[in-house]
């Protein structure tokens, strides 16, 4: 069954928020004729709301009798409707009951405090007041969930819609600025021409000059590092992986059941020319960078979290290095910085568990490498958290973090003491 953007009017294809277009038939005739959506209760589940709110809705709109508490699923409005009015409709019922009022985002959840209905977003913060004069604002009032007895299907929803707000949507393509700006960077002594010193300027030119030879090359489609995503051969390559690279490279649960996406694409190319080429050392920088480009992708915070599962192996501590100038490119915004750690947490807590003991190894190169700010780093290192791994998992990273975040709080206060003294 095609799923639809929950906002229709957003026609972003990597729209993180979907759900199934409505599907209805009508049944009986004359007077006994009605209406059976017979998948509103996982319209309800992508939407976090109760399959009563969005029945009851529209028998409001269309002036019709509903069952709001059916034993069978079958969620019914009295008349024949038309699976598209209905479509239309919905997108009221979202407007007015999903969508937070400030940033549009559909990551709310419903509460019920002194007579008013709030949505309590997830994404922005913001609490905002549904209009209590809306018919079905009464309805909700009336019949509003109790605590710690939500049914079946409201639970689902809203823990699927918390993991699509954490794995987040692609608004992250606004936040960084251009991949050719230069930054001021720390460059390793060592004189290697690769980009182990992390030049920004270096790694620019690298860009340019690779752009340069694909648009001088007779036929761009034979560019070697395009490849076949579809299904099989996605599978078949799989097959051929060595065995340090058949990992499962996530995202996010695609509970959506549409395949690959872009960063899919993105990550499974890393995979497969790491393994063409028989080592991740050897996938270059900067076709890295120009793949990314390719799909629209270099901007993306998401796409941190790709890389990060996908261009280390277990000699990370070592690899940070000769990774940071074309990180530096990407790395453009705290979420960049939150994203890539989320990657690098994810990568060494799930694919590479051997590699927690050296968390402040890696954390340092990252750090040395200014590839993540202090702020970003204690903040991560203050609190577990479930949003790439499992908490427990989580614990075991941070644990093994500490030698790092008391060093750097040991050398910031050092400075401010040093500060102190020369005044």
């Amino acid at each position: 069954m095609a799923n639809i953007n929950i906002r229709r009017d957003v026609t972003d294809p990597f729209y993180r928020y979907k759900m199934e277009r409505l599907q209805s038939k009508i049944e009986g005739k004359g007077n006994g004729i009605k209406t059976v959506i017979v998948n509103l209760s996982s319209v309800a589940q992508s939407l976090a709301r109760p399959p009563a709110y969005v029945i009851k809705y529209f028998g409001f709109e269309l002036g019709a009798q509903t069952n709001t508490n059916p034993a069978d699923d079958r969620w019914i409005i009295n008349g024949a409707h038309d699976a598209s009015k209905l479509q239309d409709y919905l997108d009221g019922f979202i407007s007015k009951f999903v969508l937070c009022k400030k940033c549009k985002n559909p990551e709310t959840d419903v509460h019920i405090k002194d007579g008013h209905i709030l949505l309590d977003c997830k994404a922005c913060g913001q609490r905002t007041d549904v209009d209590l004069r809306l018919k079905l604002s009464s309805f909700i009032l009336k019949n509003q969930p109790k605590k710690g007895k939500k049914d079946k299907a409201t639970k689902k929803a809203e823990r699927r819609a918390r993991k699509e707000a954490e794995a987040n949507g692609d608004n992250g393509s606004q936040d960084g600025g251009s991949p050719g700006d230069s930054a001021s960077d720390h460059a390793d002594e060592n004189g290697d021409e690769a980009l182990a010193a992390g030049s920004d300027d270096e790694f620019t030119r690298q860009i340019n000059e690779g752009a340069k030879e694909l648009d001088d090359a007779e036929d761009v489609k034979e560019v070697q590092w395009s490849v076949d995503t579809s299904e099989e051969a996605v599978r078949a390559r799989a097959k051929d992986l060595p065995d340090d690279l058949k990992r499962a490279l996530v995202v996010e649960d695609d509970e959506d059941g549409e395949g690959s996406s872009a960063y899919d694409v993105l990550g499974k190319w890393v995979l497969d020319t790491a393994a063409e080429k028989g080592s991740v050392d050897k996938v270059d920088n900067v076709d890295i960078y120009l793949k990314a480009q390719e799909l629209g992708l270099e901007k993306k915070h998401r796409t941190l979290t790709v890389l990060a599962q996908t261009i280390f192996d277990t000699k990370i501590a070592k690899q940070v290095e000769t990774r940071a100038g074309m990180l530096k490119k990407m790395i453009t915004s705290e979420k960049h910085e939150k994203a890539f750690l989320g990657g690098i947490e994810r990568f060494v807590g799930n694919e590479k568990p051997e590699l927690i003991p050296q968390v402040s190894a890696i954390l340092l190169k990252i750090y040395e490498n200014d590839l993540i700010s202090e702020e970003v780093l204690k903040g991560w290192g203050s609190k577990a958290s479930k949003k790439y791994v499992d908490i427990k998992t989580s614990k075991s990273v941070r644990k093994s973090a500490e030698t790092f975040i008391t060093w750097l709080n040991t050398a910031e206060s050092d400075e401010e003491e040093e500060d102190s003294d020369e005044e």
